[in-house]
């Protein structure tokens, strides 16, 4: 018997077999539902998913709520880069020109950049995946936001291309197929999708699996939770609804035909109505017994929800009561680890970075920057750091006492410190300078501490 056969016979006796309860069948496990490939599973329900998650968040209070917590926290005010050249004079010219071009970011002409970030978010969040166009202009780039639903699902041709998007051998994404977009449009028109480059879309979305082709909505999770739980509360309110219509019925205990005028049309329930029955009739309530319990049951139901969308359970009911300090910063923590990581895992490499390399390419190629060793080291001028805005604190004066600690015991530096809260520390430098001078013109005492006052 060779070593083969002798594994073989020994991993399949019945002392060494080891079970799986999840890919169990049987009671417990035959009704479960099963995930298959991530690009097939997401072609067929990604459009389903999108438009269910899209009426949540326009029609439901908590999901809209949830939603705009989220792209507040991703976003804020705008992710600012800061030029990575080793020059200070090099990048306080980079910095400023892609601060000129900020304003005027929006092809359409509605928002700045920082706005565009934010319709980004939401529309990754809410439908999975947002979309903008990289536009060339004699002014230089230019965005224009696409709906996602325009890349075109249908296109596959089993090779390199799949639900509209185009790879090449190692899966490098070579185009889209984007439909025509009309925005009088009410359905989807016949019209062929054409080709795009890659180059020319920003696609945004969260992967969750390797070689994932487009994205899914991240309140996938609770679409089913959220709806029933709508349903609920819809049924609690009419309970309560009916519970507070005091309302009268007169019946003919005597049977005596013909005492009383019977009224064939269904009576209506309106606070103090008294209705007249018809002979041999009777009117029987239900008295539901889970208005006793609601409270808690709505209470669990939104812990779940906000389970399901990564969020603190305050961030979805902005309920605040049950909180303190202690309990707010340990929620918030491991939340804030997720932010960054779509920060700078997601918007950072799929929008933020491509745009900052176009817009300076193109102050070079055009001679408004200056940059003459660019062709031996195009990474100095093509690369940015991207700083959030810094999350808003609990205890403010605690974060700045730690930070100062920090910066004494030597384990932080002065630059990452201000970059922490979403500053450059050149141009907060500038500003303490300039604030400086105003004092001495105006004869102005600085306060930098606050005075130790003893009594005499």
């Amino acid at each position: 018997m060779g070593i083969l056969d002798r594994l073989f016979r020994r991993t399949t006796s019945p002392t060494a077999v080891r079970s799986f309860d999840g890919a169990a069948g049987g009671r417990r496990g035959g009704g479960m539902g099963t995930f298959g490939r991530i690009n097939p599973e997401v072609a067929a329900a990604g459009p389903q998913l999108a438009s269910r998650a899209e009426y949540l968040t326009q029609n439901n209070p908590w999901i809209a709520h949830a939603v705009a917590n989220w792209v507040g926290s991703l976003v804020g005010p705008g992710i600012m880069p800061n030029a990575k050249h080793p020059d200070a004079d090099t990048r306080k010219a980079l910095n400023a020109y892609f601060a000129a071009w900020w304003d005027s970011a929006d092809i359409e002409g509605r928002t700045d950049f920082a706005g565009l970030q934010s319709i980004v978010a939401r529309s990754m969040i809410v439908k999975g995946e947002g979309g903008a166009l990289l536009l060339g202009t004699d002014d230089g780039p230019r965005l224009r936001i696409f709906d996602p639903a325009l890349i075109d699902n249908t296109k596959i041709d089993y090779e390199r291309t799949f639900s509209g998007v185009e790879i090449d051998e190692n899966g490098k994404r070579l185009a889209y197929w984007l439909l025509p977009d009309n925005p009088a449009d009410s359905f989807a028109t016949f019209a062929p999708s054409q080709r795009v480059t890659a180059e020319s879309v920003l696609h945004v979305f969260r992967p969750i699996g390797p070689l994932q082709m487009r994205g899914v909505s991240w309140l996938s999770p609770v679409i089913l939770p959220a709806s029933d739980f709508d349903q609920y509360c819809d049924a609690l309110l009419m309970s309560a609804k009916v519970a507070a219509m005091h309302a009268g019925f007169i019946t003919n205990v005597n049977g005596t035909a013909g005492a009383e005028i019977y009224d064939s049309k269904d009576p209506s329930l309106e606070p103090g109505t008294l209705t007249r029955l018809g002979m041999g009739e009777d009117v029987k309530f239900n008295s539901p017994a889970q208005l006793q319990q609601a409270d808690a049951f709505l209470k669990n139901n939104l812990r779940q929800l906000a389970a399901g969308l990564g969020l603190p359970e305050f961030m979805l009911s902005g309920d605040l009561s049950q909180a303190n300090y202690s309990s707010l910063r340990a929620g918030l923590l491991p939340f804030r680890q997720r932010v960054e990581q779509v920060q700078y895992g997601v918007l950072v490499p799929q929008f933020l970075a491509p745009c900052w390399r176009a817009v300076i390419l193109h102050g070079i190629l055009s001679g408004e920057i200056e940059a003459p060793d660019f062709g031996e080291h195009p990474e100095l001028y093509l690369k940015a750091d991207w700083l959030p805005p810094r999350p808003m604190q609990v205890d403010p004066l605690k974060d700045v006492q730690a930070t100062v600690a920090e910066l004494g015991a030597g384990l932080t530096s002065r630059r990452k410190a201000v970059a922490e809260r979403g500053w450059v520390l050149e141009d907060l430098d500038s500003e303490i300078e300039a604030d400086r001078r105003n004092e001495q013109a105006l004869g102005l005492k600085p306060q930098t501490t606050p005075e130790n006052k003893t009594e005499s």
